[in-house]
């Protein structure tokens, strides 16, 4: 549910507490209905697994992996007013698995060698440059790793990637993907 720059964390630990994100008309926080989707796709708590929100925005989906046990999650924002309130959220939280970059995606996954569990893709709609982003992951993903995606029109898939699982609400597309082959190795 957003209210007014506000949206809840619909599970774990931080269930039904709101967190407030940057007034923009760029940032669109995934849906309850979406999140309530992924986070049963993915089973309801993360132990163990560590996450990356790559383009950050609301911080609803890192915060929620955060509530449902993600032992590490990093949130990347290049925004600066985004990024202080995802600072602030942290704070308010006392999220101590919460790590905030204020960079942008790609410099992140150039520059950072860390490898997750799972990576939350939800880029500005008019993000154009889907290739090149997909391009990056499979550098960054620990082996069974997967990849979330969530997009206007559905990017095209690399042809070594397989979609898991996939659905529509609205105007958002999301699904799930995995690299079956994938061991961890950069190539």
């Amino acid at each position: 549910m957003v209210k007014r720059n506000h949206v809840r964390i619909i599970g774990g630990r931080w269930r039904r507490r709101q967190i407030k994100f940057a007034p923009s008309i760029h940032l669109r926080p995934t849906p309850d209905r979406v999140r309530e989707t992924l986070f049963n796709w993915l089973g309801q708590t993360l132990d163990t697994k560590s996450c990356l929100d790559l383009f950050a925005g609301s911080g609803a989906l890192g915060f929620e992996a955060a509530s449902r046990g993600a032992a590490h999650v990093v949130m990347v924002e290049s925004n600066r007013g985004a990024h202080a309130l995802l600072e602030r959220n942290v704070q308010l939280l006392d999220a101590d698995n919460v790590e905030i970059r204020n960079e942008d995606g790609f410099s992140f996954l150039s520059s950072d060698r860390r490898k997750f569990d799972i990576i939350f893709l939800d880029p500005p709609f008019q993000q154009e440059q889907w290739p090149q982003l997909m391009g990056m992951l499979k550098a960054r993903l620990a082996p069974a790793g997967r990849v979330y995606v969530e997009a206007a029109q559905i990017p095209e898939i690399p042809p070594d990637c397989v979609i898991t699982r996939r659905s529509r609400v609205g105007r958002v597309n999301f699904l799930l993907l995995e690299f079956p082959d994938h061991d961890g190795t950069i190539q």
